[in-house]
């Protein structure tokens, strides 16, 4: 990996400072002439995303017999294309599983891989369930995996089961609904093009389009700032802290809908994950 150099921890600062509060009086329309100033630290990595020793892991994990049955992943998990199958598999979730009777994101899907194919705990598996601390959680490395088997593969989501149409709708109900002590939502931030807070775009994701599209299909990412790479539940639920709501629930169906708008919105992108993010 290339040194980093002291213009690089300058704009990682600037990403720390960034990710603080939301507050709108900091939002404004992008000027067209405007280059984006994150650009540059991210083209230092050229090709080069740390992503890469996640992605090994999770290879790792996913092929490793595990938990009280001692059994793998590749063994027993069908995240929608046949049991062991990875490839394409994330560009096409959330979906409705049967033998759930309930539609799920990637990271609910193997949590149900995990707990009920393997017999681990599902306690363990969330306690460190966003990278956080030591050791970490063995979900982003699992999800960058996964995610990355669906590289170059066009976002599909049918919705022709009547679960997936609900969900669907309860996702874009909660994408829209205001709340928290800065009366926020989603679309406070996410609902118009060519905007920015501070040195942070702010994707359109409301409607399919581009913006929904690229800004989607690069989740998980490894996020520099953070040395870590995050899962689409973190980024939503990091989102949920910053509109001063209550902590989303991990798995919930709350952060299953809205995947499934975002996704549906993102609708024909293909996949680049895992991304590079400030």
């Amino acid at each position: 990996m290339k040194t980093i150099s002291r213009q690089l921890m300058v704009w990682l600062a600037l990403g720390v400072v960034a990710s603080g509060s939301m507050a709108m009086s900091y939002v404004w329309a992008q000027d067209a002439t405007a280059t984006d100033p994150l650009a540059e630290y991210r083209a230092m990595f050229g090709d080069e995303n740390p992503a890469v020793f996640w992605l090994s892991h999770g290879e790792n994990l996913w092929k490793e017999a595990r938990g009280t049955k001692h059994v793998s992943l590749a063994e027993t998990c069908d995240l929608g294309m046949g049991t062991g199958v990875i490839e394409g598999a994330y560009a096409h979730l959330p979906r409705y599983f049967a033998d759930t009777d309930k539609v799920q994101d990637l990271e609910s899907r193997l949590l149900t891989c995990m707990v009920q194919g393997q017999g681990m705990d599902r306690a363990a598996i969330l306690k460190n369930r966003f990278g956080d601390g030591d050791p970490k959680s063995d979900l982003e490395s699992l999800s960058a995996y996964i995610a990355e088997a669906s590289r170059g593969v066009a976002i599909s989501l049918p919705l022709e089961h009547p679960q997936e149409k609900r969900a669907y709708e309860m996702g874009k109900a909660i994408f829209y609904y205001r709340a928290g002590t800065h009366d926020f939502s989603c679309a406070t931030c996410h609902s118009q093009s060519g905007r920015r807070i501070r040195l942070q775009e702010l994707p359109n994701l409301s409607v399919p389009g581009p913006d929904a599209r690229v800004t989607y299909a690069a989740w998980p990412a490894y996020r520099i700032s953070q040395g870590e790479v995050r899962t689409m539940e973190w980024r939503i639920g990091d989102c949920f802290r910053q509109q001063r709501v209550p902590e989303l629930v991990y798995g919930s169906e709350a952060a299953i809908d809205l995947t499934m708008f975002l996704a549906k919105n993102a609708e024909g992108g293909e996949m680049a994950a895992p991304g590079l993010k400030r």
